[in-house]
């Protein structure tokens, strides 16, 4: 089979041996595979990854000095079964799957190790009790998808943000407009999104955000903060607790607990916004961290593989909250892939290109600094070599 591999931060394009399933494993055809953000990063950056994997017990993520295949987003058609599978569906039936296969007592998350090669490929190997039939009548293109949004479905979950919030994405990139998207299926009134790229503002609006901002022409943080009437400064934040002091003069008296459940009830406490930060590059952190509102969530969606570094007292000072997420559970998967069937998310805006294997060393080199492309999606079977 043809299939794209990564060595030493370099792409290209190989014949290697068709994947041959084992126990509880299932071969598919790919039809399309997505390049996710993780991926670029990866490419370059999969070194400081793997030593952070290997000191919370996994030793298996990919490294430079391997020839890994990528493609984590992936549907396909069931080809061949393994041994000890139920063989569920018959062959030629479109699927998805959680992209993770297990050799004995190992797991390993596909695509991005070189135990489990990925789906930049004509096939890829996925586990039975992963996988999920595709619904009838979504497209190839839309079940694709179905990775990075559940991504996006387990960071909206995690954030417990409510309908009444505000929240402000920072970056529009495929990961940021997928969280768009999701904030939007779950009812948050109002998304505010900001990137520097004129293309992704356009798609943000697409796909729903209500606000859209030029970070170099206004700042997201104070549209944020006119929206929740959230507080930016200390001066306004001593400024609230004098008010909510006064308010609390007009109650009866109460024990001080019971009297600041009272005060939160009554908007006399600040509240901040929930932020997103879905960019994943040294030094985002440390910008949310100085321009959020004060007692803001942040959601590190982002996945920056390289060290970094904020102020931890700027986050004390301000009382903020950081809150990292990883990937999602296979009930979320399977939930989005729902979602997406039933149209309560449209995933269709942010698909902005398709190329063949043969596309795809220089898609990566263009996503790089590409202002109009969110999600570049990969058919094994075209012929497209540029996007």
């Amino acid at each position: 089979m043809r299939a794209v591999v990564c060595r030493s931060g370099e792409l290209s394009v190989e014949e290697l041996p068709t994947p041959q399933p084992g126990p509880g494993e299932v071969l598919l055809r790919v039809t399309r595979a997505g390049i996710c953000g993780s991926d670029l990063h990866a490419r370059l950056h999969c070194d400081d990854t793997a030593v952070v994997a290997a000191d919370i017990g996994y030793d298996g993520f990919m490294r430079s000095d391997q020839s890994v295949v990528m493609g984590h987003e992936f549907t396909g058609e069931v080809v061949s079964y393994g041994p000890k599978c139920r063989k569920r569906w018959k062959p030629g039936t479109p699927v998805v799957s959680v992209p993770m296969v297990k050799h004995g007592d190992d797991p390993h998350l596909t695509g991005l190790s070189e135990h489990a090669p990925g789906a930049y490929a004509d096939f890829v190997v996925v586990a039975e009790d992963m996988t999920m039939e595709v619904p009838e009548g979504l497209s190839v293109d839309q079940a694709a998808l179905t990775e990075p949004m559940a991504v996006a479905h387990h960071a909206v979950r995690r954030s417990e943000i409510s309908k009444r919030d505000v929240a402000v994405v920072i970056g529009c990139g495929p990961i940021g407009l997928a969280v768009i998207a999701m904030l939007k299926a779950a009812g948050v009134r109002t998304v505010v999104a900001s990137d520097l790229s004129e293309g992704r503002r356009a798609l943000a609006g697409a796909v729903g955000a209500d606000v859209v901002v030029d970070p170099n022409v206004e700042s997201p943080w104070q549209r944020a903060a006119e929206i929740g009437h959230y507080v930016t400064t200390a001066q306004g934040l001593f400024g609230a607790a004098f008010a909510g002091m006064r308010t609390l003069r007009r109650i009866p008296v109460v024990p001080w607990a019971s009297m600041f459940r009272v005060a939160d009830r009554l908007g006399a406490t600040p509240k901040g916004a929930f932020v997103f930060e879905c960019v994943g590059t040294p030094g985002m952190i440390e910008h949310v961290v100085s321009s959020a509102p004060f007692r803001s969530r942040i959601v590190v969606v982002g996945v920056c593989m390289e060290q970094d570094a904020f102020r931890p007292a700027m986050a004390i000072n301000k009382e903020l909250e950081l809150r990292f997420v990883f990937a999602y559970d296979p009930a979320e998967f399977h939930q989005t892939l729902q979602m997406i069937a039933a149209g309560e998310v449209d995933v269709r805006p942010l698909i902005t290109a398709t190329v063949g294997l043969d596309g795809v060393p220089a898609a990566f080199d263009a996503l790089g600094s590409a202002e109009h492309h969110a999600k570049v999606l990969i058919d094994p079977t075209s012929s497209v070599a540029t996007l």
